[in-house]
């Protein structure tokens, strides 16, 4: 169901507002560019800190800008189960082609626990479902046979974005699901390897500021061609890295955009902007890229 290149989309603001010009305009590159689809308000697009009226609002804006030229997969994932499925049946009527669902944070269920707060949201709607394991944000993940439970009772569950770190995890997910069903790379620097055991994609944080460049890389590694696919990762991880290390996400990647003149480096409180030593960090790797 969902393979190739994801853009896991910054949500820009604008004196306390979705700045939807500026929205718009990154949709366009990302279609102009390649990219397979897009994930509005996941993690890197702020979801915490906008309210449910706002997140619905930019699932509709983000159909509604890619014209049905970008898959979309709405962010609508929660720790409260509820929400979770008033944030799905929301993003269904709205159009969207899937929804990411990430694992809950925070309040830190058992296994079985997240059994059942994904299947209850699998029920609840008919939209196809990725999977969001990020132990680093969540505290937990979700298990290899957890995900191969769910991906065994309930056929709308058909992906899962992998954000674990480790390429043998993605080698047991692909052994423990079934062949339909995909694993993406959560994180930049590691889709080569991860593509290299059987992954078939990325939902990708550095596809906001370079989309041509990833949906290339994405292309040729599904095409078999792996020594292009690395050629790029070795080329580029100096700036993948600084985008996933220099601070929290997406607080580089937002900072990049708004150097490059894509939008504001404008966050919401608890997230605060780079600091002037790591502002000059990003500002030389992104010149080093001739992206300034």
């Amino acid at each position: 169901m969902f393979t190739g290149s994801y853009t896991a989309l910054v949500t820009p603001f604008r004196e306390g507002q979705v700045d939807y010009e500026a929205f718009e305009a990154l949709i366009n590159h990302q279609a102009e560019e390649g990219i397979d689809g897009i994930v509005p308000v996941g993690t890197t697009g702020e979801s915490p800190t906008v309210d449910a009226s706002e997140h619905i609002e930019i699932i509709r804006h983000a159909v509604q800008f890619s014209a049905g030229r970008l898959k979309v997969v709405a962010g609508t994932g929660a720790n409260s189960t509820s929400e979770a499925i008033y944030l799905t049946r929301e993003a269904e009527k709205a159009g969207v082609d899937g929804s990411l669902q990430v694992c809950p944070y925070y309040n830190k269920p058992s296994q079985e626990g997240l059994y059942q707060h994904f299947k209850a949201i699998a029920e609840a709607s008919s939209l196809p479902l990725m999977l969001y394991s990020v132990p680093g944000r969540s505290v937990i993940q979700i298990d290899v046979e957890t995900v191969a439970r769910l991906a065994s009772d309930c056929e709308t569950v058909v992906s899962i974005k992998e954000a674990g770190g480790s390429s043998d995890r993605v080698n047991k997910l692909v052994q423990a699901v079934p062949a339909d069903f995909t694993v993406l790379s959560g994180d930049d620097p590691l889709t080569v390897p991860f593509m290299s055991v059987g992954a078939a994609g990325v939902v990708s944080v550095a596809a906001n500021l370079i989309p041509g460049v990833i949906s290339r890389q994405i292309k040729a590694a599904l095409e078999g061609s792996f020594d292009e696919a690395l050629e790029i990762q070795k080329h580029y991880y100096p700036l993948l890295s600084v985008l996933m290390t220099l601070d929290t996400n997406p607080i580089p990647i937002k900072s990049a955009l708004a150097l490059c003149g894509r939008c504001t480096s404008e966050f919401r409180l608890p997230l605060v902007g780079l600091t002037e030593d790591k502002t000059e960090t990003l500002k030389a790797v992104l010149s080093d890229f001739d992206l300034l």
